[in-house]
């Protein structure tokens, strides 16, 4: 089994930096059109992944030590429940790890780069956050600085090498796992040197929700300036443009792994995914460049899978999110799901093409806003609390950018119910199958009883765990409401990220 987890990918394009990928895997496979992440940030996401569960139930919230991204606590509670720990200890599997693996990774406080969570038996680690040159890894526990040589240090290539090496060397008689996490496209955006020239004529989509003014939407979306600054322009489009060249490494990457699996003999054997953390927004509603939105382009991602009894070139529109990936390698693995706490669905079922699959209709998104005490000194007329503000202060997020949703696809239904946790209790309602860009917040027009509907659901979903995360949605035929329990249940809520499970 092989995974490929591209950092912050921009799923409405990355077919076409990404060539090679797109005719290995998913031509070979299956595209799923309707993939999800339940947080759009690094640290939470990737939790996710490992975990097979929302962010309520493994408490990573941000990208911080404080918010639980690879904290003691995170190594003590989760790790050892992870997937790849089960593949090891229980399914007999070698596993392999390069590349970027929880922000925080590396930090004094969390035991630095010694710390090699279990589950791992080779254990190449990124040192703390994204980068291409100039950073250190964890190679088994042992930090191996790395320079500015292309020919030596670029990492993506760098992955790439110490993969191959593996694939090359592993051992034959057990069946292997593998994740490769390029923190490309991931700022600060260094292509290798052949590829910078590349892309020169292209720019960030001009949907119909650029560079307009989000009405009607919370008010962290509501005090970016329209239209955004000529600069700011110039800006998330030179950024486009370098994300789709350090895709281009990514791409190699990929084809060497994959032509190495059929040289071995291995290829017809092996599963191979390819997905992403998150999405990525530039310039729509006029924020230049970020993610951490509840909107589709921050949620949404892509993946990929190719594999024994996967009809090639298909595409499937289930609703699938990353808290499946865990529950799906472990079920390939042979593994009891029953023995596990995760929040996720096995994809296999929908891999071999089954018929009469009972599937989700929905699924949480949930996220607790970063911000600061103090007043951002370049914007101080912003106040106290925002953060990752541009030079126009244009902030990108805010201690209370906390809110949760429930992404509805069913078929009737393409629909996002959104409730924010601040002064407002801000919610926002959008019909995507009328407005797929999410302009229109519908929450004062549409029908009061799906409201209530969607609020029940809400706490619900903010409070599952386990097989009670897969319970059908408001408009599955097993859906059972009961209002008088929205009262009774009113203050799950706001237990969602409390101080208690930190």
């Amino acid at each position: 089994i092989l995974a490929f987890l591209a950092d912050t990918l921009l799923v409405l394009s990355f077919q076409t930096p990404l060539k090679k990928t797109n005719a290995l895997i998913a031509q070979m496979g299956i595209t799923f059109v309707n993939a999800y992440v339940p947080s759009a940030l690094c640290c939470p996401s990737r939790a996710s992944i490992l975990t097979g569960k929302y962010p309520h139930n493994h408490h990573v919230v941000n990208n911080t030590l404080e918010g639980n991204c690879s904290s003691k606590l995170w190594q003590k509670i989760q790790e050892p429940y992870t997937f790849p720990a089960l593949l090891k200890a229980m399914c007999g599997y070698q596993t392999f790890f390069a590349g970027k693996y929880l922000n925080e990774y590396g930090a004094e406080d969390a035991g630095g780069v010694g710390h090699v969570p279990p589950g791992w038996s080779f254990w190449y680690a990124l040192e703390k956050n994204s980068k291409y040159y100039n950073y250190t890894l964890s190679v088994n526990g042992k930090a191996r600085r790395h320079g500015e040589n292309y020919s030596v240090d670029y990492l993506t290539d760098v992955l790439a090498n110490m993969s191959l090496d593996f694939l090359e060397y592993k051992s034959n008689f057990e069946p292997f796992f593998m994740m490769i996490a390029t923190p490309a496209p991931h700022s600060p955006w260094t292509p290798a040197p052949q590829y910078t020239k590349n892309f020169q004529n292209v720019s960030a989509p001009r949907n119909s929700n650029f560079n307009i003014h989000g009405k009607n939407k919370h008010w962290l979306i509501r005090q970016a300036k329209t239209p955004m600054s000529n600069s700011s322009i110039q800006f998330l489009d030179d950024a486009y443009r370098k994300r789709w060249q350090t895709l281009l490494s990514v791409d190699d990457l990929v084809e060497k792994l994959v032509k190495k699996l059929e040289v071995n003999g291995e290829l017809d054997n092996t599963y191979i995914f390819y997905t992403s953390d998150n999405g990525f927004h530039t310039g729509q509603f006029s924020l230049p460049i970020d993610k951490r939105q509840l909107y589709e382009f921050d949620i949404k991602v892509p993946l990929l899978v190719r594999g024994p009894g996967i009809k090639p070139n298909q595409t499937n529109k289930m609703l699938v999110a990353n808290i499946d990936l865990g529950p799906t390698i472990l079920d390939i693995a042979g593994y009891d799901l029953n023995k596990t706490q995760m929040d996720g669905m096995s994809l296999l079922p929908l891999l071999r093409g089954d018929k009469n699959v009972t599937w989700r209709s929905d699924f949480l998104v949930e996220y607790q806003g970063e911000g600061y005490n103090g007043s951002d000194p370049t914007c101080p007329g912003l106040g106290p609390g925002v953060t990752h503000c541009f030079p126009d202060c244009v902030c990108e997020d805010s201690y209370n950018n906390t809110y949760a949703c429930v992404r509805t696809l069913s078929s009737s239904w393409d629909l996002q119910y959104c409730e924010f946790d601040d002064r407002e209790v801000f919610v926002e309602v959008y019909n995507l199958t009328a407005d797929p860009h999410q302009i229109n917040n519908i929450a004062k027009t549409i029908d009061q009883e799906i409201l209530e509907k969607m609020n029940y659901r809400l706490m619900m979903l903010q409070s599952c765990s386990g097989a009670t995360c897969r319970t059908p949605g408001v408009f599955d035929p097993g859906y059972r409401f009961d209002p008088r329990l929205m009262f009774s249940n009113h203050g799950l809520r706001a237990r969602r990220f409390s101080a208690q499970f930190l």
